[in-house]
Parts: C-alpha cells; structure tokens; sequence
C-alpha cells in the first residue's frame, strides 16, 4: 500500500515584471491569478518547477492514503 504524496501550492505573487518562463511556470502549476491554490503530485517535475518559481507560491506538502 504505497502512500500517495501530493503538494498543495498557492499563488502568494504576481508574475507582472517576472521573466516570461515564471509566468509559464505558474501557468504549468495550474496558477494564474493571485490567490489560486492547486493540488499536485509530488514528482521531480512538479519539484523543479516549484523552486523555479519558490518566491511567487506558497508549498504545503500532504500525504494521502
């Protein structure tokens, strides 16, 4: 039985001014508009593309059973 983890990341800075490759990096985590949460897997993928864009979301990581 293998738990599944996902990371929950929300939208705490405006891409305005930010390079074009963040605002697509929060577009490709399901964020555009301040304030918007998404549920995620966690995998290497979804982790790179958080750190490119750590300064504009907030992370809280959950495990599901």
């Amino acid at each position: 039985m293998s738990e599944k983890k996902t990371v929950t990341v929300t939208q705490v800075g405006s891409p305005i001014g930010r390079k074009p490759g963040q605002r697509e990096t929060l577009i490709g985590l399901g964020l555009n508009k301040m304030h918007r949460s998404s549920t995620l897997e966690d995998t290497p993928a979804v982790r790179g593309m958080i750190r490119k864009v750590a300064h504009l979301i907030k992370v809280s990581e959950t495990t599901e059973a």
